[in-house]
């Protein structure tokens, strides 16, 4: 089958290795419009499952994902304003990595296995498709080729309030921290996590349009902008930066865009990652789903001969994406209706931040409660590294080391 993928993000990448393991004789293109060194973003996140099914699929790339990964432990809530101050805590862990080293990654891995992968190469027209059996758009959340069938594909796109930036600091952390800032104007926050093993954090800040507009951020530029922001989250950041360019243009203000679709499937044209489907930055899941459609979508091929299999991954994919999707505008809601919790103290605060997308449980309060003694975190952290030991074990993997929670690094290079 001669197929071609519009867009070098994880779910074009990772379906053209899924595809060819099923099938060699798959004749895959994928078509990126950026040079290989040119990324929007920083840091992915990512949980054990995902390793899990990595290594189901293609244990050659995913233990090159994992090495290239860092480990954190626990998630720490902020809250620094006029009647709080204080530190809640969530327990777990999980992974990261830099999005351009994850792409690096599946770039190799697709071409040894002789996938033609051409970067630097955009379509002129996404109504004129090149000749293939089978396009995939992978082309993100803006994709053209969607846009252009937005009818057939019933495409509904429902905007977010609250404006947020994706930027980098030097400021490595060593857990998912979130951490909210009394201002003049209103709060503003930001979550962060490690990102670019020894150097990078990806750190995005959000807030209400009232507060947005109220510290002039509506009349800055990125540039003028991100040492207000580096003065705000001064204790938060350590004193360190804030990054706004990641091998590419300056970060910008934007509203989160959560898109859905009637259908997936146009013909031979199928749509998989963000341009079939986003979810809120606040549940970070956005790669993870993305290589799970593609793996469906490749299984879906090697069981069809013909386009049913389209059908076959069109309807079962969407559907596992309802509950996901769901949560996530549950969360983006309860973000944008922020004002309604911050007179809490920190750690019922942090409850309700746990529960935002309808999981409240009496038994998860007393839980949490008890998460906020140290003896009961070290506890925690202990049976996690146990059971971290025993599946890296099985998947024939070292173990990753944990990064420390006050590291303090060199400035990165340029």
């Amino acid at each position: 089958m001669r197929i071609v993928c519009v867009g070098g993000g994880p779910a074009g990448l990772y379906f053209s290795i899924a595809a060819k393991l099923r099938d060699a004789g798959h004749e895959i293109t994928v078509i990126e419009r950026d040079p290989p060194e040119a990324t929007y973003g920083w840091g992915v996140v990512y949980w054990n499952d995902l390793l899990d099914i990595l290594h189901r699929t293609d244990p050659e790339s995913a233990r090159a994902v994992s090495a290239g990964s860092v480990l954190w432990q626990d998630q720490e809530i902020r809250l620094h304003g006029s009647r709080h101050d204080g530190t809640a805590y969530f327990g777990g862990y999980g992974y990261s990595m830099g999005r351009a080293a994850l792409l690096e990654v599946l770039t190799r891995r697709a071409r040894s296995l002789g996938v033609d992968v051409r970067h630097g190469q955009k379509l002129d027209d996404p109504a004129d498709l090149p000749e293939a059996d089978l396009i995939v758009a992978a082309d993100g959340a803006g994709s053209r080729i969607r846009q252009s069938r937005v009818e057939h594909f019933g495409t509904r796109v429902e905007t977010g309030r609250n404006p947020y930036i994706w930027l980098g600091t030097d400021r490595q952390f060593g857990s998912f921290v979130f951490d909210f800032e009394e201002t003049p104007a209103g709060w503003i926050w930001f979550h962060a996590y490690p990102s670019i093993k020894g150097r990078i954090s990806t750190c995005i800040v959000e807030c209400a349009p009232q507060t947005w507009q109220g510290l002039g951020f509506d009349t800055l530029d990125t540039e003028e902008a991100v040492p207000l922001l580096e003065k705000i989250f001064h204790r938060a950041l350590d004193g360190r930066s804030l990054i706004s360019r990641s091998r590419g243009e300056p970060a910008k203000w934007q509203r989160f865009g959560h898109i859905s679709n009637r259908t997936w499937v146009d013909g031979n044209v199928v749509l998989a990652g963000d341009a079939a489907h986003t979810t809120h930055f606040t549940l970070g899941s956005g790669t993870r789903l993305a290589i799970i459609d593609a793996i469906v979508l490749a299984h879906a091929l090697s069981r069809y001969p013909d386009l049913r299999a389209l059908h076959e991954y069109d309807q079962h994919r969407r559907a596992e994406l309802h509950s996901t999707q769901a949560g996530a505008r549950s969360s983006m809601a309860w973000f944008e209706q922020l004002d309604d919790y911050l007179d809490r103290d920190p750690v019922s605060f942090a409850y309700a931040m746990s529960v935002r997308t309808g999981q409240q449980r009496a038994w998860k309060y007393q839980v949490h409660l008890a998460t906020q003694l140290a003896a009961v975190r070290s506890a925690r952290r202990a049976y996690d590294t146990g059971k971290r030991w025993y599946r890296d074990r099985r998947r024939g993997e070292a173990a990753l080391p944990l990064l420390g929670s006050a590291a303090k690094l060199p400035p990165p290079q340029p």
